[in-house]
């Protein structure tokens, strides 16, 4: 069984509700969302940089009243989880991609172009999480980015994992009767290679993840406390 904490699906949200509606302690509030307390400190001074509408865990079941009024009685007493958040997932649709990499869909569309013709703009619609019109304005060169698309691997980019892209590949190339040996010959090129560079970037980007987490939150406690500074000389 796993050990690691569960925090409710909207920490954020969830703390800014806390923070306007419950007498909680900013270090009952910061360790139940898995925040920073100065984070939520923010929350309470309107000083965050960011605006969150309050989440109610009582609604959701993560919390109880009862739970709430422990909390409040006791500064000490750390608030458990009613019950883990239930994770979102999709079937249909289009493929969602976190905005931080909306950017890198029309090099990985580009990639897959160049490498696999062989695949419908349909199935890399899917994929990617694109339409068919951006991908044919990447294809005849009429996007209107098109001068600063580079052609990038969309498992490396993050857009798809590698047995998505093989599983597509695969079928693609039966679709179009490339030779099962040939097939193989080009999934087993690809394999070890590029494993070992999707490691790589894996690590590095979450390297720069915790990084920037890091320096985000460093820079917020700096400006709370920078204001805190300039009350105590304002009021003096």
């Amino acid at each position: 069984m796993s050990n690691q904490p569960t925090y409710p699906l909207m920490p954020h949200a969830t703390a800014s509700w806390l923070v306007d509606n419950t007498a909680l302690t900013f270090e009952q509030i910061a360790e139940f969302c898995g925040l920073h307390i100065l984070e939520v400190q923010a929350m309470a001074d309107d000083l965050a940089g960011a605006k969150y509408t309050g989440r109610n865990p009582i609604h959701s079941g993560e919390l109880s009243q009862a739970e709430i009024d422990r909390g409040q009685d006791n500064a000490s007493y750390r608030l458990k989880m009613q019950r883990a958040p239930l994770a979102v997932s999709r079937t249909k649709g289009p493929r969602y991609t976190p905005v931080s990499k909306r950017q890198d869909k029309p090099d990985g569309i580009a990639w897959i172009l160049r490498h696999h013709p062989e695949i419908s703009d349909a199935q890399i619609g899917k994929l990617i999480g694109t339409t068919r019109t951006t991908i044919a304005a990447i294809r005849d060169r009429s996007h209107w980015n098109i001068g600063n698309i580079n052609p990038k691997d969309p498992v490396t980019l993050g857009l798809c994992s590698q047995r998505e892209l093989d599983m597509l590949v695969s079928k693609a190339a039966k679709r179009a009767g490339v030779p099962e040996e040939e097939e193989g010959v080009v999934n087993e090129r690809l394999g070890s290679d590029r494993e070992a560079l999707i490691e790589e970037l894996r690590a590095e980007r979450q390297a720069q993840a915790k990084a920037s987490s890091e320096a985000a939150q460093q820079a917020e406690a700096m400006a709370w406390l920078e204001a805190r500074r300039a009350e105590g000389i304002s009021d003096s």
